[in-house]
């Protein structure tokens, strides 16, 4: 089990608000040929660096925020939502000639159909470049690590990184940048740069097609910026993990299906400063920033990613099923709350699922198409064998919850160890309750909770002849 608590990262950068406006699209307008969105809700969260910390923190570890912020209401309602995570320190610094950068995404349909920004993007000044290096070099000593998060917003001018690396230096912590700057000089004394394929190949002027020009091209930035080691994203390509000495690796990239590509470089740096920080060499920490990478381009937004379904996502990366395949009630519980809070529509089916067939395959890819992302719950062993009698399960919950996590239908997996799921459906409260035909409205647990709730219950019809207990009786005939 990944455990990052006790890991303090501080992050430098250019701190903004990222807000979303979720909405439906049923029509275009008669002013324009633009879609009219009908407003539905609104979230807003740290973003840029802000969200490098957030990351951090959502893994368990301790994050020291330190960027520029103006005088307004933007920056009011950023410093509001940073007091609320217990695990980010706000050390911004507030400039009343600056206005703090808003970005503001509206997204219909799970897709993003317009964002706004607005900025001011300036270098800092003398007295804000000083305040910044300050407050880093005040809090450098307690840290693990130093992320400089880089969005060409203003805060990290050459004065202000060459003066944090050496804080960090002083205090003898590494140093990880996400370069934006075209001068991969700007970082030197890092010790290790997470830029992407594009911007390696506008700063080195080379190709990074292949795996074999990404090591050549960093390899040529490393001896210009005189840094030890490179990291290199290449988005469906995976990772290369280039070092001054000679080595290199990849690893391929983890995702299952890609919604929202938003704010994945800040979760890549923050995961990988946290496991390197926490002991692991650069090569495992590139394992784990690219499983995590994986995990947040699946969700909508400016997502973060939690050290369970991390540590999940590792152990599936790895083929086992894993004795955590299932998760806890209160991982399950964030997972479902993050998920609401990106605006989508959480469905819920259960059963043993002892031996899978081709009818729990068609049953949970029907519900898949009715929500936007699935919970299945699955029966514990004692409760099956009082359900089913005898000799069942045939195959243990670990298994069994390996086996449904691997589906592509399905989300999440829960276990419970009653007899019915109405508990679970109580603390998750699903928007969409999903049984087979077999089953009528009026005998589906949970469903008069969902309906209180202002969800729906599907009745889903199913392949005939396919049942575990068929299987099980044609086995032993």
């Amino acid at each position: 089990m990944l455990d990052f608590a006790g890991i303090r990262v501080l992050v430098l950068g250019d701190a903004m608000l990222d807000r979303f406006l979720y909405g439906d699209v049923d029509r275009i307008s008669p002013e324009a040929p633009v879609p009219v969105v009908r407003l539905r809700r609104s979230h807003a969260m740290p973003g840029g660096a802000g969200n490098v910390a957030r990351n951090v923190s959502a893994l368990g570890g301790t994050a020291v925020l330190v960027g520029l912020v103006g005088e307004d209401g933007a920056a009011a309602e950023l410093r509001s939502l940073l007091a609320g995570d217990t695990d980010v320190e706000d050390a911004t610094v507030a400039s009343p000639t600056r206005r703090t950068v808003l970005k503001t995404r509206v997204i219909a349909g799970n897709q993003q159909v317009a964002r706004l920004d607005e900025e001011e993007a300036r270098p800092a000044d003398t007295a804000e470049a000083a305040a910044l290096v300050e407050a880093v070099r005040r809090r450098a000593a307690g840290c693990k690590a130093l992320v400089l998060s880089d969005y060409a917003k203003g805060a990290l001018t050459p004065a202000v990184v060459s003066g944090a690396i050496a804080a960090a230096r002083e205090a003898g912590v590494p140093v990880f940048a996400d370069p934006k700057s075209d001068d991969f000089g700007l970082y030197r004394g890092a010790d290790c740069l997470t830029p992407n394929a594009r911007e390696l190949a506008r700063s080195t002027r080379l190709p990074t097609g292949t795996e074999a020009e990404v090591v050549e091209a960093a390899r040529a930035a490393m001896r210009a910026a005189g840094v030890p080691a490179l990291l290199c994203t290449r988005a469906e390509r995976g990772m290369v993990l280039v070092r001054a000495d000679g080595g290199h690796a990849g690893v391929a990239a983890q995702a299952r299906e890609v919604f929202d590509v938003s704010g994945a470089g800040d979760t890549v740096i923050a995961t990988l400063a946290l496991a390197h920080a926490g002991g692991r060499p650069l090569e495992e920490a590139m394992r784990i920033a690219n499983a995590a990478a994986g995990i947040v381009v699946g969700k909508l937004g400016t997502a973060t990613v939690g050290a369970e379904e991390l540590d999940h996502a590792l152990r599936a990366g790895e083929g086992g099923p894993g004795d955590g395949a299932a998760l806890a009630l209160d991982a399950a519980l964030r997972r479902v709350a993050e998920w609401r809070a990106q605006g989508l529509r959480v469905g819920f089916a259960n059963g043993c699922f002892d031996i899978l067939h081709a009818g729990h395959v068609a049953l949970l890819q029907a519900a898949r198409r009715r929500c936007d992302r699935l919970v299945v719950a699955l029966n514990a062993d004692a409760s099956v064998a009082r359900l089913k009698g005898e000799g069942r399960p045939v195959n243990a919950l670990a298994d069994r919850a390996a086996v449904v996590s691997a589906l592509s239908a399905v989300d999440a997996v829960v276990a419970f160890e009653e007899d019915t799921p109405l508990e679970l459906i109580r603390a998750l409260r699903p928007d969409v309750l999903v049984k087979g035909s077999d089953y009528t409205e009026d005998r589906v647990v949970g469903a008069d909770l969902v309906r209180a709730s202002g969800g729906e219950v599907v009745l889903i019809d199913l392949l005939p002849g396919r049942s575990t207990t068929g299987i099980a009786a044609r086995l032993r005939g």
